[in-house]
Formats: C-alpha cells, sequence, structure tokens
C-alpha cells in the first residue's frame, strides 16, 4: 500500500510540479532573442498603449495554451466566485498546462520583444489590468514554487481597489480581458 501511494504521489503530484517549473522558468542565459531590458519607470501609471500593447502580448500566450487554458479557466471562475482552490486543483491545473507553459512563455516573449515590452512592464501592467477588472491576482507558478520548496502556497483571492483611469483604459477590452484573465494564474 505504501509503494502505491508513493507513486501516486510521485505521478500526480511532484513529477507534474517539477515539469511544470521547469518549463516555467524563463531561460537562464540572456540572449538577443530575449524581452527588452526594463527602461523607464516600469511602476509607470497605466496607459492606453500600455492596455493594448498586453492585450495582443495577451493573445498570442492563449493562442499558444490552447486546449489546456480549460483547466486554468475553470479554477480562476471559483476564485471569481470567492472560493479559494485547494492545493489538489492547483496541482490538477499545473498537471494540464505543464507541458503547453513553454509553448507559451516562448509565444509571450516573442510578443513582448515584437511590442518592446519589458516583462517586468508586463507584469505590472498585468497587475493593474486585473485591478481594472475587479479580479483577483493570483499566479500559480509562485504557487508552485512555494509546493517545491515545502511550504504552503498563498493563494490569497484579494481583489485590490481600482482606480478610475484604471476602470476607463480597461473598459473597451474588459470582454477579451476577463475571458483570458486565467492566463495571469500560470504568471503569463
Amino acid at each position: 500500500m505504501l509503494v502505491v501511494l508513493a507513486a501516486v504521489a510521485w505521478f500526480v503530484v511532484i513529477k507534474p510540479a517539477q515539469q511544470f517549473l521547469a518549463n516555467w522558468r524563463p531561460p537562464q542565459t540572456q540572449s538577443q532573442g530575449q524581452t527588452p531590458p526594463p527602461s523607464g519607470n516600469v511602476q509607470a501609471p497605466l496607459t492606453r498603449a500600455d492596455v493594448q500593447k498586453f492585450v495582443r502580448v495577451r493573445r498570442d500566450i492563449r493562442a499558444a495554451l490552447g486546449e489546456s487554458f480549460t483547466g486554468a479557466q475553470e479554477v480562476y471562475t471559483q476564485i471569481q466566485a470567492g472560493q479559494t482552490p485547494n492545493v489538489v486543483q492547483v496541482l490538477n491545473v499545473l498537471r494540464q498546462v505543464g507541458s503547453s507553459i513553454g509553448a507559451a512563455r516562448t509565444a509571450q516573449t516573442a510578443a513582448l520583444r515584437r511590442e518592446n515590452m519589458s516583462a517586468e512592464r508586463y507584469a505590472a501592467v498585468r497587475t493593474e489590468i486585473n485591478r481594472g477588472l475587479g479580479v483577483p491576482d493570483v499566479d500559480f507558478a509562485k504557487a508552485a514554487d512555494a509546493l517545491q520548496k515545502g511550504q504552503m502556497p498563498d493563494l490569497n483571492s484579494t481583489v485590490q481597489t481600482a482606480s478610475a483611469q484604471e476602470k476607463a483604459l480597461v473598459e473597451p477590452f474588459r470582454q477579451e480581458l476577463t475571458a483570458t484573465a486565467a492566463v495571469g494564474l500560470l504568471g503569463l
């Protein structure tokens, strides 16, 4: 019985989390093909151009994820409904999207380069857009990293209040951004 439990833990929990983390982490070396380095004020106020760039990058990421996006979308819907996902749900999402993360990260890198947007600015814009949409800013990549370190992940689903400007900038893209908001769960 112990051998069976160990095998289940290895193939259902540990291996999917390791695969997810291996695919999620950006490459260690910086080359000419990487995203532009941060320039200017990464924490600058949100602009219409930032939102438009973000939408174009998010479209490329969503296309790269394909069908594996469905599981993340279901968990995200639960979070929006005020439910906190349990560790098993998080691990199932990691297992489902683990193999697609590499392709999504590659698509994100190419799109950020095309849009001349740094990864740091993209993350800051994502946080502001999530506030504008009124959705929590939960990142499963951080949760997976915590699990790998043997810590309980922080799955805080608190929504921060958006400014009137953030809401106004997000509004023209609300439907599309809401439909793809679950991609943010993956740190993308």
